[in-house]
């Protein structure tokens, strides 16, 4: 077998590597399998130490059947592709006489289906510089080869290789007459890494506290919403469950009469008799918009119907606006909150013509959005 054989098998050996698929597991012509590295391998390199024989070509004139031993240093490029340097050589016993030895130094690419971790087949090319010295002219020349073979996986550090393959020698110097020499041969291999594996990177989902994500943003944190799915503006409780009706009941916060004045900035000083139960309301007031944070609320003042309108008006708004302050001064912010406003004796919930009636409508109110 000569030049044009060997031009065969190498377009033979291209067209099969061109067809081989990540499936299987590797297309030579696949972006996306070049770059990356076989998580078995770890991006390591290896040696392998090699032994094996030759089945020489008669035009030789040597024995047919001859022992060589090499040693190679490789690395995978992709998770199916390796290429390997490698280093070998022969001794060829002369049929007339003698011995001349044959020393071989290449790159072989190796293309694998599967796993590593399982039996893998393969195809092999490669090319070398072959020296032939001591029997006739010694000299280098070009050669190449192509081949196949199975590799198994022993341990995470240890592959044992068995290969075939045809060499061609373009050797005109270590024969008179002669050019070129085509040699089977058949190897074994132990390929050792070395070295720890490269870590395959992991990509944990970053855990997030529970208790600072709200994914129905209605104030209530994921770690305490039984409802996750209320909608943005609903009123719901610290359970994150909508909430029937929220009252915020300012009855019981009565002003004295004609309080607050002018420039008077103390509610306390503002209130009726007892103070105490008045600022416990608000107190609850300002407790209940605490806890529900996403409510709006507008302040309106009211008054009795003594006096006139407009003076009433001015008041009602007074009385407002104190008690905006004081829930504003207690934490409760100011966006949440429009007014004051007045309605001077508008709107009544008492009877002005007694007393107590009057008192009544001497009020606030927070009027729920």
């Amino acid at each position: 077998m000569k030049r044009r054989s060997l031009y065969f098998l190498m377009a033979m050996v291209l067209v099969g590597a061109s067809d081989v698929r990540a499936d299987g597991t590797f297309a030579w012509n696949d972006p996306a399998s070049k770059g990356a590295v076989p998580p078995a391998s770890g991006g390591r390199w290896y040696i392998a130490p090699t032994v094996g024989g030759y089945y020489n070509d008669v035009d030789r004139n040597t024995s047919k059947r001859q022992i060589y031993y090499g040693l190679a240093v490789g690395r995978f490029l992709s998770p199916n592709v390796s290429v390997d340097l490698f280093l070998d050589r022969t001794k060829r016993d002369v049929d007339a006489g003698g011995s001349w030895t044959n020393d071989n130094l290449g790159g072989t690419a190796r293309f694998y289906i599967g796993e590593r971790n399982t039996w893998r087949p393969y195809l092999l090319a490669g090319v070398m510089a072959s020296s032939n010295h001591g029997h006739g002219e010694s000299g280098w020349s070009p050669a190449g080869e192509l081949g196949g073979g199975v590799s198994v996986m022993t341990t995470d550090s240890l592959d044992i290789r068995v290969e075939a393959g045809y060499r061609y020698d373009w050797d005109s110097k270590t024969r008179v007459n002669e050019s070129g020499y085509g040699d089977w041969f058949l190897g074994l291999s132990a390929v050792s890494w070395f070295g720890a594996p490269t870590a395959v990177p992991v990509h944990l989902a970053e855990t997030v506290d529970c208790a600072v994500l709200d994914d129905d943003i209605d104030d209530v944190s994921n770690c305490d919403d039984r409802c996750p799915e209320t909608t943005r503006d609903a009123i719901v409780g610290p359970d994150g469950c909508l909430q029937q009706k929220v009252v915020i009941d300012l009855r019981g916060v009565n002003f004295k009469f004609d309080h607050p004045r002018k420039g008077e900035t103390s509610i306390s000083e503002s209130l009726a008799e007892p103070k105490d139960d008045s600022l416990a309301v608000l107190n609850q007031a300002i407790d209940t918009l605490q806890r529900y944070p996403q409510i709006h609320v507008t302040v309106a003042g009211y008054t009795d119907a003594k006096g006139t309108n407009g003076y009433n008006q001015d008041l009602s708004e007074r009385r407002a606006k104190i008690v905006y302050e004081y829930l504003t001064k207690h934490g409760i912010d100011s966006r949440r909150i429009s007014g004051p406003i007045g309605h001077g004796e508008n709107d009544p919930v008492g009877d002005n013509t007694t007393d107590a009636g009057s008192a009544q409508n001497r009020r606030t109110e927070l009027q729920v959005k």
